[in-house]
């Protein structure tokens, strides 16, 4: 466009243009976009590695080959297990609800309760002191709202209490005493101690470990006639408390690959709703035990359907399965519930005695009011699951008011029906200062 100058030239008409912004402020704009999707990638990296990482430590405490996980169950069980609070509470009021028909009441129900007051007694300090983790908080306690974590109320009076301390505290001090009532136990035999059926050359394929076979007078009998290989034996015994008609406790060897079909029979036939796993399925490279129970939805074992119908990690110690069982001949289904501790090493004993306690509280109050045996395996069926049994028995003749306790005495008690109960002196010592843990335990709960 032009326009006339005074002398008659044509010139340009200049035309103002805005002018371009300052490419800096792209460059900022763009700069900081490019810092947010950074913090994306790296957090959505961090979450990644925290789950992997969630999912070796699972493995490696639940025993998994490798440590892969490709079951869905396991992909679960490495979820925020926190965010699940409460679910437990509706799973045990599940479980309860469908096997609502059982009757009587159980000989090793009720957990390992209270009775007379502690009073600031100066020795209940010095055990709670010496014991395990004192008055630290127990990670088993972490989002358990739905179970009451203080020992149930019991009989036991205050004399009782203290005396129990008074000799759980002289022998975990003396350990020349404590070694004493160890080799004494060695050398006890049970009678009579025959073990002809386990070693048979028809059963001895049947046993994980030689040198743990059931006794003949107190083996489980299956019944041949619905048994696929139309035999009666399987690698469990029955442990009497103090009712022949009403054993307490099977103990048993964890399934092999070719005897989980006997195991879901032994469950059924005895009418079982409880099942306490004291090992990882491998540990140590070594298989500690068979999985017996569906990856995913249901399996068929001969005539035994198991549905796994949920899972859930409780604490860092242990985990919670519920089971439904039917038996496809007639029809029948029940439902059971399945308790597994993670952390009790094959050669050791765990790190504490606080979260076996809690652990058993959990398993008592499950089965409370039950008339079946609680079932109760590790690998061999004779260390862990010696122990652990020993605990409860102890703790429950507590719990009813017995007066005198004599756990050496009791241990033979249990080693007369299963040979070899308690491995090591070391698991004999932590089943001395178990007790006394939760003796204390009682007696600080009690009103003051």
């Amino acid at each position: 466009m032009y326009f006339q100058s005074d002398d008659g030239m044509a010139l340009p008409l200049v035309t103002r243009v805005k002018p371009r912004p300052s490419s800096s402020g792209w460059v900022f704009s763009t700069l900081v976009a490019m810092a947010i999707i950074g913090s994306i990638l790296v957090a959505a990296t961090t979450i990644a590695c925290l789950r992997n990482h969630a999912h070796r430590l699972a493995a490696r405490k639940l025993g998994l080959e490798g440590g892969s996980f490709t079951h869905q169950e396991y992909q679960d069980l490495c979820r925020q297990h926190m965010s699940s609070k409460g679910a437990f509470g509706r799973l045990e009021a599940a479980a309860l609800g469908a096997v609502g028909g059982a009757s009587g009441g159980g000989t090793s129900g009720g957990g390992g309760g209270g009775g007379g007051a502690a009073g600031g007694d100066s020795r209940v300090s010095s055990v709670s002191s010496q014991f395990s983790d004192g008055a630290q908080p127990s990670p088993s306690s972490v989002g358990s709202a739905s179970w009451c974590e203080e020992p149930a109320q019991a009989n036991m009076d205050i004399s009782t209490g203290h005396m129990i301390l008074a000799y759980m505290e002289d022998h975990l001090r003396n350990k020349d005493r404590l070694m004493k009532e160890w080799e004494a136990l060695c050398s006890y035999t049970a009678e009579p101690s025959a073990v002809s059926v386990a070693q048979s050359d028809a059963n001895a394929k049947k046993n994980r470990c030689a040198q743990s076979a059931p006794y003949d007078h107190s083996r489980v009998k299956l019944k041949a006639e619905v048994n696929p290989s139309r035999s009666d034996y399987i690698n469990a015994s029955t442990i009497i408390e103090h009712d022949p008609r009403m054993p307490a406790y099977i103990a048993t060897q964890g399934p092999l690959s070719h005897t989980i079909s006997d195991f879901w029979q032994m469950v059924w036939e005895n009418g079982c709703t409880v099942i306490v796993m004291m090992s990882a399925l491998v540990e140590d490279g070594e298989k500690q035990c068979d999985r017996y129970w569906p990856d995913e939805g249901s399996s068929l074992y001969h005539i035994y359907e198991v549905n796994l119908v949920s899972e859930h990690i409780w604490c860092n110690d242990f985990l919670v399965r519920s089971f439904y069982l039917k038996n496809v001949q007639t029809q029948e289904t029940r439902t059971l519930t399945q308790f597994h501790f993670l952390s009790w090493p094959a050669q050791g004993i765990p790190p504490a005695t606080r979260p076996l306690l809690d652990f058993r509280r959990k398993v008592n109050k499950c089965y409370r009011g039950r008339s079946c045996p609680i079932i109760v395996h590790c690998s061999d069926g004779i260390g862990r699951t010696g122990t652990y049994i020993l605990i409860d028995m102890v703790l429950n003749r507590m719990a009813k008011g017995v007066k005198e306790i004599d756990i050496a005495a009791t241990l033979e008690h249990v080693r007369d029906q299963r040979p070899g109960m308690v491995r090591t002196k070391d698991q004999f010592e932590f089943a001395l200062t178990a007790v006394a843990e939760e003796v204390n335990a009682i007696l600080k709960a009690l009103p003051q």
